[in-house]
């Protein structure tokens, strides 16, 4: 079974965008593996809360990904 987590900036995605990443990830699976491969492949996005991401040693937040 193909599976994909993606981990996103929280609030940063609406149900509709979700549902095309979602889609992109499973047609990039199908591509891939097959036509098969489509109907098992599990897709997660996770949604990491503000403080959560780090880069390079440094607690990235709202402000600095441009979201404030």
């Amino acid at each position: 079974m193909p599976y994909a987590n993606l981990k996103v900036p929280a609030d940063t995605l609406t149900p509709e965008s979700k549902k095309k990443l979602i889609d992109a990830v499973t047609d990039a699976y199908a591509n891939v593996y097959g036509e098969r491969a489509r109907a098992t492949t599990l897709v997660l996005v996770e949604e990491v809360a503000e403080g959560g991401w780090g880069l390079g040693g440094n607690v990235l937040t709202a402000e600095m990904l441009g979201r404030s």
